[in-house]
């Protein structure tokens, strides 16, 4: 075996160790910092607030930019992982923080370099908080947002009917349709704003959700909003955002699984109070669906590892997991799971977003087909 061979097999322990050290990191502070707050953090924006200011303190904020530019840069699988890590302990977090890595990835994968150098340094830490406004382009039918040539730039006008983090992020990226039909990605400001040339952006007040209400989802309106070339991301081709969500069908699922393990937490505990074994029966045998439903799906990252419609498939079973364990944790808790701050409530509540989250026709769909199964009682 050659010295180079060896040296590349110590710098991958290595570097497996680091990112192991990462998740056990964000571990200990998401059960011992998070968790006893969940529910405070699910209504009160400003302990939201304080828990996401906690993991930029951590540098938690940009795991999957390159290191160059400040970040992580940790594998597909420890992602995966982190993926499940946080909603186990609340919903709310991993949902605000979840558009502000997205929004790190957009940059870390644009060709316009004053942005990154911009934006990316100062994303892990939280110094810069930046969110996502373009589920609207997989919409069919008339663009809600539309973007139009002009000298210098593009004209943005229309409606973001969802941007999640106001009052947390400073800017959010938003995605207008072209006429040709591509999509334009830019950086605009996530606070109401008047442009000297007349053009304008103003939010509506935050929405009142069932579930992670403290995440500040509002809508915006674009009026003639100037988007100067330097502020541009990217340009991406027609069909672009369908083809993403075909690619990345499976990720969403991974928090389903975060939420299904927090149900089973409940579950557990449930256990350890009242010693029924018909509880510990029923969290033994969804705690052993959970392992393998989770250990099928990390099978599944190496590329064309499996077709698409079996990603759909276990996406669907994540979906329906969630489900499951969210309603085995509001069993067990009786009648306390009535209470507006019980976990089992916030967590019930929590899988219906999951559920809905990332959500296209195909995953309706397979979500649907999870859930009708024939008369037992027949």
């Amino acid at each position: 075996m050659s010295s180079t061979t060896v040296n590349q097999g110590v710098a991958h322990q290595i570097e497996q160790e680091d990112q192991q050290a990462l998740l056990n990191l964000a571990e200990t502070y998401l059960r011992e910092s998070v968790a006893p707050v969940a529910s405070e953090i699910d209504d009160n924006p400003q302990v939201l607030k304080e828990a996401l200011r906690g993991m930029g303190d951590r540098s938690l904020l940009a795991l999957r930019v390159p290191k160059v530019w400040g970040g992580a840069q940790v594998s597909e699988i420890t992602y995966r992982h982190f993926q499940q890590l946080v909603p186990r302990y609340s919903g709310a977090l991993n949902f605000l923080q979840t558009q502000h890595q997205s929004a790190a990835g957009f940059f870390t994968n644009s060709e316009n370099e004053a942005l990154k150098q911009q934006y990316l340094p100062y994303m892990s830490k939280g110094e810069i908080l930046v969110g996502i406004g373009f589920s609207h382009l997989r919409r069919s039918g008339e663009p809600i947002m539309k973007a139009v040539v002009v000298e210098g730039g593009y004209q943005l006008a229309g409606k973001v009917p969802w941007v999640t983090g106001f009052g947390f992020f400073q800017d959010f990226i938003v995605g207008a349709a072209l006429p040709d039909g591509r999509a334009i990605y830019g950086v605009v400001p996530f606070v109401d704003t008047v442009q000297e040339t007349g053009g304008a952006i103003a939010f509506s007040e935050p929405m009142q959700l069932g579930a992670m209400s403290s995440t500040n989802t509002v809508t915006a309106t674009l009026t003639h909003w100037f988007l100067p070339q330097e502020r541009v991301i990217f340009i991406k081709p027609i069909g672009a955002i369908h083809e993403n969500d075909q690619k990345n069908v499976l990720h969403h699922g991974f928090y389903s699984l975060g939420c299904a393990r927090a149900g089973l937490d409940i579950v557990e505990a449930a256990y350890q109070t009242k010693q029924l074994p018909l509880i510990k029966q029923a969290f033994d045998a969804l705690d052993a669906e959970l392992t393998r439903c989770q250990s099928a799906m990390m099978q599944t990252l190496p590329p064309d590892s499996q077709t698409w419609e079996e990603r759909l498939q276990l996406r669907a079973w994540a979906i329906n997991l969630a489900q499951r364990c969210a309603s085995a944790a509001v069993t067990v808790s009786s009648g306390a799971a009535n209470y507006r701050y019980h976990a089992a409530q916030r967590v019930y509540l929590e899988a219906l977003v999951f559920t809905v989250s990332g959500q296209t026709t195909a995953v309706m769909e397979a979500t649907l087909a999870q859930l009708v199964v024939s008369n037992r009682f027949e």
